[in-house]
C-alpha cells in the first residue's frame, strides 16, 4: 500500500468508517499475529493479543503521528501490549540489570547462529524463543522476523538506540545456548536409546 493510500485509509478510519477499519485490519492483522505468536507463549495468547492490540489501535488512532511510519507505531503498540502481558505474568527478567562488562567478549558467529536456525524446525525455534527472557525474545522477533531497524526496535521497546545492539547480542547468545542445549539433550537421549 502506498503512503498516499495509507494516509487516506487512516483518515477514513479516524472518521469512523467501518469499511476502512476492516481494510486496515485485513492488511495489518496477519503481520501483528505473527509478531505476537513469536513474542508470546501460545497461539491462543497471540490470537487474544492481536484482537486486543487492534482494539487499542482503534482507540488511539488519533494519537498516531502521521509524520512517522505507521508500521513502526503499530509495532510499538503491539510490543508494548505483549510486554505488558508478559510482565503481568511475572516471567519478565530485566536484562538491563547486568553490566555491559559482563557480556561475552566474542560475538556469536553469525554463521553458527544461522546454521542452528536452519538445523531446527520452526517449532523448535519457537520453543527456544519461549525460553528466552521476554525483552530478548521481543528484540529478536522485531529484528529478524519483522525486519525492523535498530531505531524502530528502540522505539518499540522503549530503550536507547545504543542499547539495542547490546540487547540483540545478548539475545543471540541466549538463543544459541538454548538451541545448543536442546541439541545436546537430544544427542544424550539418542545415546541412551
Amino acid at each position: 500500500m502506498s503512503a498516499t493510500d495509507l494516509a487516506a485509509l487512516l483518515s477514513q478510519v479516524r472518521e469512523g468508517n467501518p469499511d476502512a477499519w476492516g481494510d486496515l485490519y485485513r492488511d495489518y492483522a496477519p503481520a501483528i499475529f505473527r509478531f505476537c505468536r513469536r513474542a508470546l507463549p501460545s497461539r491462543e495468547d497471540a490470537e487474544d493479543a492481536t484482537t486486543e492490540i487492534f482494539m487499542k489501535v482503534r482507540q488511539k488512532i488519533g494519537q498516531y503521528d502521521a509524520s512517522r511510519p505507521f508500521t513502526a507505531w503499530l509495532y510499538r503498540v503491539a510490543a508494548n501490549h505483549c510486554w505488558d502481558l508478559l510482565r503481568r505474568r511475572r516471567i519478565r527478567q530485566d536484562l538491563e540489570t547486568g553490566e555491559i562488562e559482563n557480556l561475552p567478549l566474542e560475538h556469536p558467529d553469525p554463521s553458527q547462529l544461522q546454521r542452528l536456525l536452519e538445523e531446527h524446525s520452526g517449532k523448535e525455534v519457537r520453543l527456544a524463543l519461549d525460553e528466552l527472557p521476554p525483552r530478548a525474545r521481543m528484540a529478536l522477533v522485531l529484528r529478524y522476523y519483522s525486519d525492523m531497524s535498530y531505531e524502530e526496535i528502540a522505539d518499540s521497546l522503549g530503550v536507547r538506540r545504543a542499547f539495542v545492539g547490546v540487547l540483540l547480542l545478548r539475545a543471540r547468545h541466549q538463543l544459541r545456548d538454548v538451541l545448543g542445549g536442546h541439541e545436546t539433550m537430544a544427542r544424550a537421549a539418542a545415546q541412551r536409546g
